[in-house]
């Protein structure tokens, strides 16, 4: 059991022959009670900064667990987010890619058409131009036959301009 400065002060000692004298051991008695009640208050001070100073770190460890954690968990979303856009980076290429393709054949599709069409219009200009060709030769050679020459000396005969009857006139008109 520990001693309190109430013990000190009220300890009583007995008195032998040839003691110590009283009142100086009571000084002394006083200074020690006033010196002991010192140290108590100041170890209660220290127990309790040492409890306020326990409980400030058991905060700031629990702060600490708490921002290690966050960490962690930040740390793990930016892996998932940089996952997901590489992911999404990838699927977003290839169907740029798919797109390019089917855009690219979709304009050589449509060339080849183009090309066709060309080449069909070409023989169709070739057959035209072929028969056209014909076409004028043939009304070359019939300019140049000799029917227009017989055509212009062709003379049609006269016809009677003498009308006996009034019969005859309404004939014509």
């Amino acid at each position: 059991m520990s001693l309190t400065p109430l013990d000190i002060h009220n300890k009583e000692f007995t008195r032998g022959f040839r003691g110590y004298v009283e009142d100086e051991v009571n000084e002394f008695l006083d200074q020690v009670i006033k010196d002991y009640e010192l140290v108590i208050r100041e170890k209660k001070e220290l127990e309790e900064k040492v409890r306020d100073l326990n409980s400030k770190l058991d905060h700031f460890s629990s702060i600490e667990n708490t921002l290690n954690k966050s960490i962690v968990i930040a740390q793990e979303a930016a892996e998932d987010v940089k996952r997901n856009a590489t992911q999404e980076s990838k699927l977003i290429l290839k169907e740029a890619e798919k797109n390019a393709d089917r855009i690219i054949n979709e304009a050589l599709s449509k060339s080849r058409k183009v090309i066709l069409e060309i080449e069909e219009l070409k023989k169709q200009s070739k057959v035209f131009k072929t028969r056209f060709k014909m076409l004028i030769e043939a009304q070359l050679d019939l300019i140049n036959s000799g029917d227009w020459e017989k055509l212009m000396e062709f003379e049609p005969e006269k016809p009677d301009t003498t009308f006996s009857t009034k019969e005859d006139m309404q004939l014509i008109d």
